[in-house]
């Protein structure tokens, strides 16, 4: 009885662990960016709520932006109208 009482109660530890190792790899890796991810179409300044540059860990250099709706999307951050987008950002943020 007693060995069987510790079969289980490995068992059980070692499930905790590797589901515990598993829910912190998925939030490393859950704000990258995949290549099927990118949006290709520009985002509207008005609809931008947030952006963020991905990881460096992360296989794309990316930016999730996140929309007034509550939507996420990773763009590019090299795209001309995301640079431009950052510009005026920039300058609304220094005449104020």
């Amino acid at each position: 009885m007693k060995v069987s009482t510790l079969a289980l109660l490995t068992m059980l530890l070692a499930a905790l662990w590797t589901e515990s190792q598993s829910a912190s790899f998925r939030s490393l890796y859950g704000t990258c960016c995949y290549k099927k991810m990118f949006l290709k179409n520009k985002i509207p300044d008005n609809l931008i709520k947030s952006y963020q540059e991905t990881p460096s860990h992360c296989s794309y250099r990316a930016v999730r932006v996140e929309t007034l709706k509550g939507q996420k999307f990773c763009v590019d951050p090299k795209k001309k109208w995301f640079q431009d987008y950052l510009q005026r950002k920039e300058a609304n943020n220094t005449s104020t």
